[in-house]
């Protein structure tokens, strides 16, 4: 495969020659009658990999290995592994009465089927559809979730069926009320759900997002002047490779068809010291539970990740629209399921921006004054999971903080209704005949600890008042109140809620390693108040296939290729037994104590829709932060030089050596007349007027 300077890193994801070549080995051992759903990296074993980091001119290289699955004739599911550098099949299993994920072109095949169907015409002459009208029948498919009619053998996707009047209409605006069934292997459509009481198409007017139909409602605001961001001396940031290095932070840049990007190997070097803090880090699964009752909307509840992939789902992302300023991109590429290669361009997109007030302080005694403002780096993806779209960003902050970032947009889920009739409080009327089911999004982050090293202990952070009675010695004015640290020391004990009321928090910290001041030790907190209840009950069909969501925590032993929380082949599991994370914590009396442990953190929120968010949706963001305590000795950015300074020397010196570094681009919005709209020092921001 070439020297190792022309290797790709371990953790790159597999190069499109790699996967031609896994291709080939496939076709030559099993013929070419199959289908590739997946041809991805095989991560190296972390004890091998960890090694090689540590060492990459003497010890060995870890190997490159994919991972593919395929689907032969008959719909039989094959799990395999090729080593790269032979080439040659090294594990090759049948994944009997399991559905790996669904590929962009299963989906789309799926409404090309369904229009020909003579029984899906039918249903749509019955909703008012002429029969000539086809053409302008669409659906959503997904994955059927589970239905135990038709059990886990068969490959089937439920189809959510949408009429477009015209070319430019958004579908969602006229849902039908029928769910044709597809069978993969037939390619036929097999049965169709149909509701007890009909909801014929609505007829009401279009209320189109694009432009044309902005405009026929008024036109677009008129006040809005151009905002860009300017480097004039380029970026602060070096990517070599998929290694990016910015700001004392360095670490490697994957990208996954199931989980998109995926961070490994974060360091950041601590006045000369590089110090290990995460091993990997990703968006690991998420579900979207919805919340009527009727048949067959129980089956709406998309594992987005494990049942379609948020690589598979990528956009293509744009200059000066999806990212703004000075942009690195870097691609993805994929099989398809014929064998071939799909190359999305931009798939991640890299940039910094102004992060705000990084510190400040003004001394009201004789006004001087520091103040610092940061600037973060954001590692970003989009993809679109039919109706949603998902930003999903890493951002990085000077002061050691990484901050996940998820915003929703895109439009919702529909169904129809008949005008005004009473949802049951199952969902909302956020148009003429367009009802839009109650649901959740629940994403489980995937944090592999490794703070200054891989044994690591978790704790739970909770803020209480101290325990002594208010007039007793220890607590006479009764206003004490402290951190209250629990060790997760098992599996169990770790499966833990967030608590607003405590302002909880958890924390990941190596023991073996004492701050040289709080002599705490070095560890890193899980800051998160977006970690919601998964409200479907127990016992539940989505509480038996998304196990993670049950809980805003659990801790495991790191353990190779753990990597999925709700299992390894996730479309059409029924929940019995839970796949995933209930499997890894078993009885939960596995210590995870002072160990190599991987945290699992579910978070998102609740959406209760109104017309605010349709027919496209407002971007509604989460964001949680993975921030130090203890870790550095004191302040880590000071050394980020400042926007202004003074001292009391430099002002009693009539302003000698006082530093100004402000941008001298900003402007007075409203200029006084007769200046140019630049302030003069004295009426700076950052010193008294």
């Amino acid at each position: 495969m070439g020297s190792a300077a022309q290797l790709p890193h371990p953790f790159d994801p597999l190069t499109a020659s790699e996967i031609e070549t896994s291709i080939a080995v496939v076709r030559k051992a099993h013929g070419t009658d199959v289908f590739f759903n997946v041809v991805t990296l095989h991560e190296p074993r972390k004890a091998e990999m960890t090694a090689w980091l540590a060492a990459p001119d003497s010890a060995p290289r870890p190997k490159r290995i994919a991972d593919v699955v395929v689907i032969a004739v008959g719909g039989k599911v094959f799990d395999g592994l090729i080593a790269l550098d032979e080439p040659t099949i090294i594990s090759w299993e049948e994944a009997e009465g399991q559905q790996p994920i669904i590929t962009m072109e299963e989906l789309q095949l799926v409404e090309h089927i369904a229009r020909k169907d003579p029984k899906v015409i039918e249903q749509c002459v019955i909703s008012g559809i002429p029969a000539e009208d086809m053409h302008k029948v669409f659906c959503d498919p997904w994955t059927i979730g589970y239905d135990e009619r038709f059990g886990s053998s068969v490959r089937l996707q439920q189809a959510f069926m949408y009429y477009r009047p015209d070319i430019d209409a958004c579908q969602y605006q006229y849902p039908l009320d029928f769910c044709p069934i597809f069978d993969a292997d037939k390619q036929q459509i097999i049965a169709i759900d149909i509701p007890k009481v009909r909801r014929p198409l609505s007829k009401a007017p279009s209320i189109d997002y694009h432009p044309a139909g902005v405009e026929a409602r008024g036109g677009y605001r008129k006040d809005l002047k151009p905002i860009n961001i300017s480097q004039p001396e380029g970026v602060s940031f070096k990517v070599e490779g998929r290694e990016l290095e910015w700001q004392n932070w360095k670490f490697h840049i994957g990208f996954s068809y199931r989980e998109g990007i995926v961070l490994n190997n974060i360091t950041f070097n601590d006045k000369g010291t590089v110090r290990p803090i995460f091993y990997r880090l990703s968006l690991a699964e998420m579900v979207v539970p919805y919340g009527n009752p009727e048949h067959p909307h129980q089956r709406k509840h998309a594992l987005d990740q494990g049942e379609y992939g948020a690589g598979y789902m990528a956009n293509s992302l744009s200059l000066g629209c999806d990212c703004k300023g000075a942009i690195h991109y870097l691609d993805a590429e994929f099989p398809t399921r014929a064998g071939g290669i799909r190359t999305i361009k931009n798939a991640i997109c890299i940039h910094e921006e102004d992060a705000g007030i990084l510190f400040k302080h003004t001394d009201f005694r004789d006004e001087s004054v520091i103040v610092t403002r940061g600037r973060k780096l954001i590692v970003q993806q989009i993809f679109t999971a039919a109706n949603y779209e998902y930003v999903v960003a890493w951002t990085f902050h000077q002061d050691g903080t990484i901050q996940p970032e998820i915003k929703l947009t895109g439009i919702l889920n529909t169904y129809s209704m008949d005008p005004d009739e009473d949802t049951l409080g199952w969902g909302t009327q956020v148009y003429t005949g367009v009802n839009a089911h109650n649901h959740q999004h629940l994403f489980c982050l995937r944090v592999d600890a490794n703070i200054d090293g891989a044994n690591n202990t978790v704790f739970v952070n909770d803020a209480v008042p101290g325990e002594a009675a208010v007039g007793s010695p220890e607590n006479f004015y009764g206003n004490a109140f402290y951190n209250k640290r629990t060790k997760l020391a098992t599996t169990g004990e770790a499966i833990t809620d967030y608590n607003g009321a405590t302002s909880r928090t958890w924390e990941m910290c190596n023991p073996n390693k004492l701050n040289p001041y709080s002599k705490k030790p070095v560890s890193y907190k899980l800051v998160s108040r977006e970690a919601l209840t998964m409200l479907p009950k127990e016992g539940s069909l989505v509480w038996k296939r998304a196990a993670f969501a049950r809980h805003a925590v659990h801790v495991t032993k790191y353990r190779d290729d753990q990597l999925w929380p709700a299992g390894r082949h996730v479309p059409q599991t029924s929940g019995e037994p839970s796949k995933g994370i209930t499997e890894w914590i078993g009885d939960g009396c596995e210590s995870i104590d002072n160990t190599d442990v991987v945290l699992w953190h579910t978070f998102g929120l609740t959406h209760f829709p109104a017309p605010e968010d349709f027919p496209i949706m407002p971007a509604e963001p989460m964001s949680l932060l993975l921030r130090p305590r203890n870790f550095f000795a004191g302040n880590p950015v000071m050394d980020v030089p400042p926007s202004y300074s003074s001292t009391p020397s430099q002002l009693l010196a009539n302003g000698s050596g006082v530093l100004d570094a402000t941008d001298k681009i900003s402007k007075l919005a409203f200029p006084s007349n007769g200046t140019n709209g630049h302030a003069e020092n004295g009426g700076s921001c950052c010193s008294k007027a």
